[in-house]
């Protein structure tokens, strides 16, 4: 998909810079169809309320982290730091994440965007104790609740399993994340729960 999408990309660049390098200085002649193309190309990436909402979620952040691995157990507690900054002229969020997890240092990485095609928000999650992504996407409504659905590739059962997140903002420097999976028997549980707490 990031493949094709690219090369349309370099296409509908090239068949546009054609006439100018022919004849410097002069504005390409587009046809109907070329400009259609270049008309939902800047529709694509411009930048919207979405892009805006998740500019104030930029900062760096105090972690609190609790994880299950039984839902009848404790959860197992740490702390953490995410810097939160804007990339690509503030269309994705791009996240640093350092914590300690089970007394071993732990360092996790996260992007963020809103698709305008698809009109879905969506993020990926790398992490230092795996060598796979997560790939998710969701919505969010206008007071910063989101709920995503995102996928990976779980060691124990070898393959790609489910995952459902919900990220609801208490006030403006406040933000709860919860992810939810299959447990042992299958049925969803709660496997997490971060609060974030802007410094």
């Amino acid at each position: 998909m990031r493949v094709t999408t690219m090369f349309a990309i370099c296409v509908v660049v090239a068949v546009l810079a054609a006439p100018a390098i022919a004849q410097e200085g002069e504005m390409p002649q587009m046809t109907p169809e070329q400009q259609a193309e270049m008309e939902a190309y800047m529709k694509a990436g411009a930048l919207g309320p979405q892009h805006e909402m998740m500019a104030k979620q930029v900062g760096t952040f105090d972690v609190a982290i609790k994880s299950w691995m039984d839902p009848a157990a404790p959860p197992m507690e740490s702390k953490g730091v995410a810097v939160r900054t804007l990339q690509m002229g503030g269309r994705v969020m791009h996240e640093d994440f350092q914590a300690d997890m089970m007394g071993t240092p732990f360092t996790g990485l996260a992007r963020s965007g809103y698709d305008n095609v698809s009109g879905k928000y969506w993020s990926t999650w790398t992490d230092s104790m795996s060598t796979g992504i997560m790939v998710s996407e969701g919505e969010c409504d206008e007071s910063q609740s989101c709920t995503y659905v995102g996928t990976y590739n779980d060691p124990i059962k070898n393959g790609p399993v489910k995952s459902r997140m919900v990220s609801t903002w208490i006030s403006p420097d406040e933000q709860t994340f919860a992810m939810y999976g299959p447990g042992r028997d299958g049925t969803e549980m709660k496997m997490m729960e971060m609060v974030y707490t802007r410094r």
